[in-house]
């Protein structure tokens, strides 16, 4: 069973058991819910699909831990003035654990 959930701008294909590293949500030990979820399967090639969303079905999460992620450099030069800017940021990410798939 596998399902398609809409998260920070961005889609995961989930299975219940799979680790995986989204933008900070919240501390460690916390049960995440996640009721954007766009597809569902049960794995007997049974899908079914949301516009956009499934109504009830909901993705739910256990919190590992929260990590930084790569630093991102980014810089700004502006030729022959002799001006350059160079900054980075490194976001906050935190690493899930699903637990349970209800299609609601």
């Amino acid at each position: 069973m596998y399902a398609i959930i809409a998260n920070g701008g961005r889609q995961f294909k989930v299975e219940e058991g799979q680790e995986l590293t989204i933008d900070y949500r919240s501390d460690a030990g916390e049960t995440v819910t996640f009721d954007q979820v766009l597809a569902v399967s049960d794995g007997a090639g049974d899908v079914k699909l949301g516009a956009p969303t499934l109504a009830g079905a909901t993705v739910t999460a256990d919190v590992i831990g929260a990590a930084k992620g790569p630093k991102l450099v980014v810089q700004k030069l502006r030729k022959r003035k002799s001006s350059r800017r160079k900054t980075g940021h490194r976001s906050v990410l935190t690493k899930i654990r699903i637990s349970s798939i209800a299609a609601g």
